[in-house]
């Protein structure tokens, strides 16, 4: 046996070891009940007593806890037996306040208030006694149990009748109110005169209520003036606008004077909230100037006010906009400005906080948030028309400040300064690309509550009839969109991540379908097969749907529905299959039965035979909404439902599947039984539009096709044209000349009737004539999926199709799910197939064939 040395931080590990041993010898007993027999001998209560005499017992005799759960009950009391519970519970409530706890005073001040609000106590009887109890405890010498009891007070006002606030509520505040009284008292005096000043008429408000008023607003103490002065906006509305300009408005311009802050702020504030009472001649001649002189103080000596100031500055502007002249008007714009630079230096066009102590920096931050909170107002304010040479640096100096909460108030209200914007949208391109890629997540969200519509602004919105007008560069917003998507998926912050592929759904209204195919459909597969977070999965492949939903490329479609099936459907992890059953759920909310049927039905019933459990159970709670999308008439995907079902009631081992199972075999049977007639009109209606909606797209397909096809042919003419000229031979060149003039002509008018044609599709019925006479056209080998190279796609300009493809469209669906995705057509547009019939078929061919005999499609459309 070897005896080893140990080292030091071994021995301290033993000691302590040794320690606590001898720690656990000395360690009192468990106790193995939370009550000894003598403790429930007091809880326990006679049986035979009924609800009153149990109550009035434990607030005699008994324990803190059950005195406290009295009084929680006693609304019920007074509902159940009023005329007792007063009688005899109430009194001994008074008593055990005298020396209650803060607890239990609390629960007192809630008890008394649901009385007195209730409704079905004829509380006009038993109103004094309440009232006694609630001003009794006003002056409690807690300062949060009296302010619990005036919130009661407050509160119990609006259901009190007139006489009884009268006599038991202002008779007792007229000696409350005097400078011997403390001054709590005197602060709950004013804020019972600015509540009940709303229950008099106006001329008993002159006279029995602005004497007092006007004493407080005198008082010695700094504190009753302020809070005195922000109740004399109730008190104006309450006498009314003849009233304010001899009664109220003298007190306010004396208080925006007064020596303390606090006063000055208060007044402000009341000034500001009570504009529209005041007519134009004292908001020019008394409001401007005092308003003028408080703003010029505040900036330069109290900080402390700035920050109110900031915040109304919007209303204060708008309130006095009507009376300003240019050059007032000017020079509140320019305060703005200045109060949007408060503590900042600009260089290079970018701003940072200048060394200031940093209580007086978060002042100068706070005032600077305030601003950007105001800052839709103050375009407004300034006139949309000249933001640019007005407030466009101010604005880009929010956006750039180096406060977080100042950017985030900024993207916060990005979406309205768009609105107020128009057409000049792309003046704060910039600025969006700047959120957009914001250092800080919180930014980033707050951009994201509204970023659907303000892409959907800034897209559409963009175009105006003035030469500075044009539309918002939509290829600096990918890039600026898909590093937004990395930097929140490389967070912790997995709800930003989710909000925002929430927020992609957009896309297909904002962006061409190539862009999404390219930069945004491999990513949200990747998401889907890489992520570990749920709700991001499931927004994933909802953004997924959406962008295949509307995808005008058959080509595409097929490669994205091909890609689904390989990696989710057919995938080897379980929990891609699992991804897979929830991307059905979402395909059959947002595309027909038919479509879901010929593409997503067959693979997901396949999953019967899935190796894992957790797939096979999920797929027996989707066999009734799979059983939905099959219609009577296709028997033999009803076989294939029906023998999913039979496979896994004959071969499924796992008991939870099982119970599972045996449940959705009977909803399934009782589906076509029990469902509504106008529930199931209803739904095939909606899946009638969406199905109408999927022709248009392969409609739309076609026609871009065919606008394809003409601008290839004519500059494949063009090039003959060119190496013919280079030949040398003059007779050729004026032949190819007068070929060229023709064929340009021609496909001048094939383009134009294309355009005609998509218009009229997406706004009208489409003809037969015009359905029939469109040939489908094959485009070669597109390729592998976007990590391809070699793609061979045609481009197609999406842009121009965009406007008419979602904005000619009014969604009416009823299901959440689609309620915010954009709708193809109108719900009166019929679909091209519906108007095909043998007979015209017939004649189109003819037709067909004497274009192709003819050669000359240009010419014969032209007649046509």
């Amino acid at each position: 046996m070897f005896v080893t040395k140990m080292t030091p931080s071994q021995a301290s590990l033993f000691g302590q070891i040794d320690d606590l041993q001898d720690l656990s010898f000395i360690e009192r007993p468990i106790r193995r009940s939370l009550k000894t027999a003598e403790e429930i001998d007091k809880l326990t209560v006679d049986e035979d007593l009924n609800d009153i005499e149990r109550a009035v017992y434990l607030l005699s005799s008994g324990q803190d806890v059950q005195r406290a759960s009295v009084i929680i009950n006693l609304p019920n009391l007074v509902r159940q037996n009023p005329a007792e519970t007063f009688r005899r519970v109430v009194p001994k409530v008074r008593e055990v306040l005298h020396v209650a706890g803060a607890d239990m005073q609390l629960a007192a001040a809630g008890s008394f208030l649901t009385v007195l609000q209730d409704d079905i106590v004829l509380i006009q009887t038993h109103t004094h006694s309440i009232l006694q109890i609630v001003l009794l405890n006003l002056d409690h010498r807690d300062t949060v149990v009296s302010n619990a009891w005036l919130e009661t007070l407050l509160s119990a006002v609006d259901a009190l009748p007139k006489e009884t606030i009268r006599q038991e509520i202002l008779s007792p505040m007229v000696s409350k109110a005097q400078l011997t009284q403390s001054v709590p008292a005197r602060l709950a005096s004013c804020r019972i005169l600015g509540k009940v000043t709303g229950k008099f008429d106006s001329s008993i408000v002159k006279k029995d209520l602005l004497p007092l008023v006007r004493s407080l607003c005198q008082d010695i103490e700094y504190e009753v003036r302020s809070c005195m002065c922000r109740q004399l906006e109730n008190i104006a509305r309450g006498t009314g606008v003849d009233h304010n300009k001899v009664e109220v408005l003298p007190e306010l311009v004396e208080l925006a004077r007064d020596e303390s802050s606090t006063v000055r702020l208060a007044a402000f504030d009341t000034i500001v909230n009570l504009l529209e009472m005041f007519d134009i001649d004292d908001r020019t001649c008394v409001i401007f100037p005092l308003v003028k002189a408080f703003c010029e103080k505040c900036f330069k000596a109290d900080e402390a006010a700035l920050a109110s100031l900031s915040f109304q500055y919007g209303k204060l502007c708008h309130g006095l906009s009507e009376s300003f002249t240019d050059e007032q008007h000017l020079w509140f714009l320019e305060f703005y400005k200045k109060l949007c630079c408060l503590g900042l230096q600009h260089e290079n066009g970018h701003c940072e906080s200048q060394p200031y102590p940093l209580e007086l920096e978060n002042k100068y931050a706070s005032v600077r948030r305030n601003c950007a909170y105001n800052f839709p107002a103050m375009v407004l304010f300034a006139d949309p028309n000249h933001f640019l040479s007005e407030l466009y640096h101010t604005f880009s100096s929010l956006c750039h400040d180096p406060e977080i909460s100042v950017r985030k108030t900024a993207a916060e209200g990005f979406h309205e300064v768009v609105k107020l914007l128009g057409p000049n949208v792309h003046y704060v391109h910039k600025e969006l690309i700047t959120l957009l890629q914001d250092d800080s997540l919180e930014v980033l969200d707050a951009l994201l509550n509204n970023l659907q519509e303000t892409l959907e602004l800034a897209t559409s919105r963009g175009e105006g009839a003035g030469p500075e007008s044009k539309q918002v560069n939509v290829q600096d917003l990918v890039p600026a969109l898909v590093a937004a998507e990395q930097k929140a998926a490389a967070s912790l912050r997995w709800r930003v991540h989710e909000k925002l592929l929430q927020c992609y759904s957009c896309l297909p209204r904002v962006i061409s379908g190539d862009q999404i195919y390219f930069r945004f459909l491999p990513r949200m597969f990747n998401i889907i097969t890489t992520n570990n977070v749920l709700p991001v999965q499931r927004e994933a492949a909802r953004t997924l749907c959406v962008f295949l939903r509307y995808n005008r490329k058959q080509e595409q479609r097929q490669e994205i529905i091909s890609k689904i099936m390989q990696e989710l459907a057919q995938g080897r992890s379980y929990w891609n299959r699992l991804r897979y059953l929830d991307l059905c759920e979402i395909t059959i909310d947002l595309f027909s039965k038919t479509y879901f049927c010929k593409h997503f039905l067959i693979p997901a019933l396949e999953l019967v035979s899935d190796p894992v459990a957790n797939v096979r159970y999920k797929l027996c709670y989707m066999l009734p909404k799979l059983r939905s999308t099959i219609r009577l008439a296709e028997k033999r995907l009803l076989q294939q439902l029906e023998f999913c079902l039979r496979k896994l009631l004959c071969c499924e081992k796992d008991k939870d599947v099982v119970a599972t199972l045996h449940k959705i075999v009977l909803e399934v049977d009782k589906m076509d039984i029990t469902e509504q007639y106008h529930k199931t009109h209803e739904r095939e209606l909606l899946d009638q539009k969406k199905e109408k909606e999927e022709t248009l797209l392969l409609e739309m397909e076609r026609l871009e096709r065919q606008q394809s096809e003409a601008k290839l042919a004519g500059d494949k003419h063009g090039e003959k044209k060119r190496r013919d000229s280079k030949a040398g031979l003059s007779g050729s060149k004026g032949m190819s000349g007068s070929t060229s003039g023709a064929t340009s002509s021609t496909t001048g008018k094939e383009i134009r009737r294309a355009k005609l044609s998509r218009s009229r599709s997406l706004s009208h019925p489409t003809t037969p004539k015009m359905t029939n006479s469109d040939k489908t056209l094959k485009v070669k080998d597109s390729g592998s999926y976007p990590g391809s190279v070699k793609s061979t796609m045609l481009p197609i300009n999406d842009d121009n199709l965009r406007p008419h493809h979602f904005n000619a469209a009014s969604s009416i669906s009823p299901n959440p799910s689609t309620s915010s995705m954009p709708v193809l057509i109108r719900s009166n547009t019929s679909s091209s197939v519906d108007h095909r019939s043998n007979g015209n078929k017939d004649t189109q061919s003819r037709k067909l064939s004497v274009q192709r005999k003819s050669n000359s499609f240009g010419m014969l459309s032209g007649r046509e």
